[in-house]
Formats: C-alpha cells, sequence, structure tokens
C-alpha cells in the first residue's frame, strides 16, 4: 500500500496538530483582530456523516481516499484562517452532485470532479477522478478554469495544515 494514501491513523494525526494550530490562533486572535474568532474547528464523522460518504460513493465512485477522509472528519470549518477554508461535509457533496452534477476538471472531456470545499472567497476545490486537488481561478463553476494545486487528498492537507501554521505564525495564509 502506497504510504501516500490516507490512513485513519495519519487522519487522527493531522486532526491533532491542526486543532493545536487552531487553538493556539483563536486565543489570540480577538486581541490580534479586534473581534472574536469565528467557528474554527475539524469536526470529526459522525454515523450520519459516514452514511452520506458511502451514498456518495455509490453515486461517483472517486478516490479511494475520499471516503477515507469522510469516514474519519465530518467537516473542516476555518472560518479565520485567510479567506476562510471548508471542507463540505459529505451530504452537501452528495447533494451537489445530485443538484448539479459532476464538474468537468482537468483534460477529462467528461464531468467527473466532484466539489468538496471552498475558500471564503467563493473558489472552489475539486477532487478529480484520479484523486487530485483543482482549485477554480474564479469563483464561479460555470465554464470553470483549474489549478491542480494538489497531487492528492493527503498533499491538500498537508497544504492546510502548513497555511494554518504561517497564518498563526505571520497573519498571512499564503496562496492555496
Amino acid at each position: 500500500m502506497s504510504e501516500r494514501l490516507l490512513s485513519s491513523a495519519w487522519l487522527s494525526l493531522w486532526v491533532s496538530t491542526v486543532s493545536g494550530a487552531l487553538e493556539e490562533m483563536t486565543e489570540e486572535f480577538e486581541r490580534k483582530h479586534g473581534f472574536p474568532p469565528g467557528t474554527n474547528q475539524v469536526r470529526l464523522a459522525d454515523r450520519e456523516d459516514q452514511e452520506a460518504a458511502r451514498a456518495l460513493g455509490c453515486e461517483a465512485p472517486a478516490a479511494v481516499d475520499l471516503a477515507t477522509f469522510y469516514g474519519s472528519i465530518g467537516e473542516v470549518v476555518w472560518e479565520d484562517v485567510g479567506n476562510g477554508y471548508f471542507m463540505h461535509p459529505a451530504c452537501d457533496v452528495h447533494q451537489q452532485l445530485v443538484e448539479y452534477g459532476a464538474v468537468r476538471v482537468g483534460e477529462s472531456q467528461e464531468p467527473c470532479g466532484l466539489v468538496i470545499g471552498s475558500d471564503g472567497g467563493g473558489v472552489s476545490y475539486v477532487i478529480g477522478p484520479d484523486g487530485s486537488i483543482h482549485r477554480t481561478r474564479t469563483a464561479s463553476l460555470d465554464e470553470p478554469e483549474f489549478d491542480r494545486v494538489a497531487d492528492d487528498l493527503r498533499q491538500f492537507l498537508e497544504l492546510l495544515d502548513r497555511s494554518l501554521a504561517r497564518f498563526v505564525a505571520t497573519g498571512e495564509p499564503g496562496y492555496l
């Protein structure tokens, strides 16, 4: 098995690391920014999240990592890190797929990407059928242009971790 694949153990370590950084950030947030922090958390998956993940997997089989992610993590909400970062719950990803269909990403001729997250400025993050993560260049999913930001979900989560660490240290999350 590739060491790049997500595992529940790796995700548990990731959650522990980013939760500590989020706690540090929120403790000093109001003093630094002059207003109280919003929601900044990684919510662990509950039974409903896991059921939604299974439904999503049946509707649109995607990368193995996505099923592993949603088996452990229900949602990522970082309202105050830069413009914000959000990994949508499986039920929202599934609902978006049912209502609007898959997104054409990369060189694919067929719509096959799933919108799994966004930032607070309306930019969307899409996972392709190969597990790569792409970011829209604009806030629109109508004929979007994408930039590949990570080779897989694990690398994307590592980039989120680095953005959070940079934000805690400097107040700037960088570009993701």
